[in-house]
């Protein structure tokens, strides 16, 4: 049977980090109500690949691979201008890309620095200037992925907190800079996925979702529905993070 044919007025979103986890759950779950996506990686390009290839059988044409390194400033500018170019616009950027990992006072180094604020906070920003006239003119949206954390510092992590509040303030500040004609919010996770490391022990694992009012973790289906919620039914609310996490951060 043959795929569906996209239809070519269908708006487009551009997801950073798209290839797996949440990215890749945000990615089918906004394909599977109209969207074209275009799926960002760094690295994970055969992931990448297999996504575009699952989503595009359902429909032909509908979802596109951009692999770029965001810590690269011609990587942005390239990412960015290819995005307008693939099907002839954006009405969405989804920042989703994001390193994670220790950094425990004593051992920090220039290089976690760089590493952790490139994606979690530098990135964000240029990728949302460099897009904003297009955005502009399609009266789009930005969804930025907080965490919890930027409120509240999660032990051991103290760059990653750090970047993760710049991010959350320019969530704020974007969404003043760009109205009255680009929405600009954010969705914080709690406890949704554990560390793709897996380095986490069981007891600490109890012990987190003790924490938690629901008493349970969420699941990337959370995280994509509230993204979809404000990109395509939340014409009045712009400026706001939205944290999806059970209660935890009460």
């Amino acid at each position: 049977m043959s795929a569906e044919t996209t239809d070519k007025s269908a708006k487009v979103v551009l997801i950073t980090g798209a290839a797996m986890r949440l990215g890749a759950a945000t990615a089918r779950h906004l394909h599977a109500h109209g969207w074209r996506v275009l799926v960002h990686c760094r690295q994970s390009r055969e992931r990448a690949d297999e996504l575009a290839a699952e989503l595009n059988l359902n429909r032909a044409d509908s979802c596109h691979v951009l692999q770029a390194d965001l810590a690269s400033d011609d990587d942005i500018v390239w990412l960015a201008q290819e995005s307008r170019h693939v099907w002839g616009r954006v009405d969405a950027l989804v920042n989703n890309a994001s390193s994670f990992y220790p950094t425990p006072v004593g051992s920090i180094t220039a290089t976690d620095w760089d590493d952790l604020f490139a994606s979690n906070a530098r990135a964000p920003l240029f990728l949302a200037q460099a897009l904003a006239p297009e955005l502009r003119a399609r009266q789009g949206a930005i969804i930025n992925m907080i965490d919890i954390h930027a409120d509240r510092p999660l032990k051991n992590h103290t760059v990653y907190c750090m970047a993760k509040a710049g991010h959350a303030m320019l969530t704020q500040s974007l969404a003043k800079e760009l109205a009255p004609d680009v929405r600009v919010n954010g969705v914080a996770p709690g406890a949704i996925l554990w560390p793709s490391n897996g380095n986490i022990p069981a007891e600490q694992q109890q012990g987190v979702i003790a924490g938690i009012p629901l008493q349970r973790m969420g699941t990337p289906d959370d995280i994509a529905r509230t993204i979809r919620f404000l990109l395509d039914d939340a014409p009045y609310i712009t400026g706001q993070i939205i944290a999806v996490d059970g209660g935890r951060s009460l």
